[in-house]
C-alpha cells in the first residue's frame, strides 16, 4: 500500500524518532510497514524513505538506488532496511552535493555532507547489520537517518541561495559553469 507521505511542517518530520523494540521487528504489521515503505519509496521515485515521513516516528528507514532516473549516474545501492540505525563517521571530509526530499517537495539544495562512514542497525529480520559507505552511498545514508533526530536537509545547507524550484533548478543551477577560454 501506498503511504502519505508528511510534508515539512508535519511534526512527525521535526520530533525525534523511538527506537524499534527487537521483538517487533519480525511482526506482521511491522513486516508490512516495511512492503508499503519501500512501495511507496518507488511510487514517488525516491532513493530512501524514513518513518517520520509516513507519520510514523520510529528508528526505520528503506533506501535503494537502482537504475534511478533523477540518479543514472550513481552506483547502486542495495535494498536496504535500518531499524534503530547508529552512524559513525570514518571520514570528516566534507561533500556538497544537490539533494531532494520527498517530505520538501519540487526543491533541491546543496548539502554539505560526511564522505565516508559506518552504520550499524538491525535489518529486515532484526538481524544486526553492519554498512560502511562512501560518497553518494553514504549521503543517502546521512539524508534519512537525519529524519529520524527531526532534521531535514535544509536545516544542514549553509547557504541558501544554493536552494532552488526543480524547473529552475534544471534551467538555471544544474547547468555547468562555462569555462574561460
Amino acid at each position: 500500500m501506498i503511504l502519505k507521505v508528511a510534508r515539512l511542517g508535519f511534526p512527525s518530520l521535526r520530533a525525534e524518532a523511538s527506537p524499534v523494540p527487537a521483538d517487533r521487528i519480525k511482526s506482521t504489521e511491522f513486516q508490512r510497514l516495511i512492503d508499503d515503505m519501500i512501495e511507496t519509496m518507488y511510487e514517488y521515485n525516491g532513493v530512501g524513505l524514513a518513518a517520520p515521513q509516513v507519520h510514523l516516528p520510529i528508528q526505520l528507514a528503506v533506501l535503494e538506488v537502482h537504475d534511478h532516473p533523477r540518479y543514472p549516474d550513481m552506483p547502486e545501492v542495495p535494498l536496504t532496511v535500518l531499524v534503530n540505525p547508529v552512524v559513525t563517521i570514518l571520514d570528516r571530509t566534507l561533500v556538497e552535493e544537490w539533494e531532494g526530499c520527498l517530505s520538501v517537495p519540487d526543491l533541491r539544495g546543496r548539502v554539505p555532507r560526511f564522505k565516508h562512514l559506518r552504520v550499524t542497525a538491525l535489518g529486515r529480520d532484526a538481524e544486526p547489520v553492519e554498512i560502511v559507505a562512501s560518497d553518494f552511498h553514504a549521503r543517502v545514508i546521512q539524508h534519512e537517518t537525519d529524519h529520524l533526530k527531526g532534521e531535514v536537509y535544509l536545516d544542514r545547507m549553509p547557504d541558501m541561495r544554493a536552494l532552488g524550484f526543480l524547473q529552475e533548478w534544471q534551467r538555471f543551477m544544474l547547468k555547468p559553469e562555462k569555462s574561460e577560454e
